[in-house]
């Protein structure tokens, strides 16, 4: 990019390392002595395992956040070629945040467990992950939407100037901001959730399982829930070659392109994981129980679309409430709301009731295997969305 780029892209960069740096000072205080608890109540290895959840958790929103931070330019740039070019640099950077999670996610659960050899001790590094998931998650959220609100405040009520106008000093801490809660901040939270639904399938499946009148192997039991997180990863990066547009693509062939990526991982994770679990365990149920959590995965992000998409119904409802002022448009926005998360929580029950019934007499298992197969796609997902905050500096750059 020109030079001017190049030290916009600097500053938001410096700004974003600053706000981790210090976020961190203050996680690392808190988890040695939370690991210090551990150690003289619990056990020491269990301590271990949690520096161990806090340090992976930790390292994969630094290594995203420095890679967003640093693509946000060449994005702007690769678009002033084609918009096609822009997804795909955009998208790359997302792809490394995606696959550092999900791939440290793994790792980290597989040295311990390789350690300690017993996953109850690993319940550890899942604590250690929850505990920088809450300071990443809520501090970098409460950041991003103080910066948002007063870049906003400041720019288009005050000075009258449009959204990412560079004569508003603010625009650089709101494009910190989006860094900070939806790269670092979001990608602590997945790490989180990713590490725990295999963690809790171990711990359930060491306790010993029968599944349609089937006992499983405490070993294969405990490494079958790695196995499938390994799967989705590997079909999570040949996905991202999906995600791919022609020449002269607009803005509708984009959102059929990261479409195309997600559905396509979710594809071919079903028909990996059918032939896993056929050929390590022989249990079909488990397969149902899995396909349950994919499926109620994907249709929780539809709905997440339909009702955020300006082409749907909801945000239209909401645009046109808003011509008769704010407050039919607070009204209409919060019915909205509240509405689209009946498909998620119907699509959550129906996973978990039919997981555990498909695989009684151990349907916690069945459960926490359905668990695992909704994460299945992270590495994809993540990628989708860390490429939004990349997407939103590059054109804050290009204003």
């Amino acid at each position: 990019g020109t030079e001017r780029m190049r030290e916009l892209s600097g500053t938001i960069y410096r700004g974003a390392m600053a706000f981790l740096n210090k976020e961190y000072q203050v996680m690392v205080v808190y988890a040695v002595i939370a690991a210090a608890i551990l150690a003289l109540v619990v056990g020491h290895q269990t301590a271990v395992a949690f520096m161990g959840g806090a340090f992976f958790s930790a390292l994969a929103g630094n290594v995203g956040m420095r890679v967003a931070t640093k693509s946000n330019a060449r994005t702007a740039t690769a678009a002033k070629r084609s918009i096609g070019k822009g997804l795909t640099v955009g998208f790359s950077s997302g792809a490394v945040m995606g696959m550092c999670v999900v791939g440290l996610g793994i790792l980290g659960v597989s040295i311990f467990y390789y350690l300690f050899g017993d996953p109850r001790i690993i319940v550890g590094f899942g604590f250690g992950a929850s505990s920088i998931a809450l300071f990443a998650r809520v501090g970098g959220g409460i950041y991003t939407k103080s910066a948002d609100m007063g870049a906003d405040l400041v720019g288009k009520v005050e000075a009258r100037i449009p959204e990412d106008d560079p004569r508003n000093p603010a625009v650089i801490a709101d494009n910190v901001g989006d860094n900070v809660g939806d790269v670092a901040g979001m990608g602590a939270d997945l790490f989180e959730s990713y590490v725990g639904s295999i963690i809790a399938a171990m711990v359930i499946g060491f306790t010993g399982v029968t599944v349609g009148g089937v006992v499983l192997g405490q070993t294969d039991a405990v490494v079958l829930p790695m196995l499938l997180a390994a799967v989705g990863i590997f079909c999570s990066i040949v996905a991202t070659f999906f995600v791919r547009t022609k020449r002269g693509a607009g803005i509708k062939t984009l959102h059929a392109a990261l479409n195309k990526g997600v559905f396509g991982s979710a594809i071919l994770i079903a028909v990996a994981s059918f032939f896993l679990i056929w050929f390590f365990v022989g249990v079909v149920e488990i397969f149902w129980a899995m396909l349950a959590g994919l499926v109620a995965g994907i249709l929780i992000g539809l709905s997440a679309e339909y009702y955020t998409e300006n082409r749907f119904s909801p945000v239209q409802s909401i645009a046109i409430s808003s011509q008769t002022g704010p407050a039919t448009n607070i009204i209409s926005g919060l019915s909205v709301g509240m509405l689209s998360t009946m498909i998620p929580i119907i699509a959550v029950i129906g996973a978990i009731s039919f997981a555990y019934y498909i695989t009684l007499p151990n349907g916690l298992y069945g459960i926490a295997i359905a668990a695992v197969g909704m994460l299945s796609t992270l590495g994809m997902t993540l990628a989708t969305d860390t490429y939004g905050p990349v997407a939103d500096n590059a054109a804050g750059i290009a204003e």
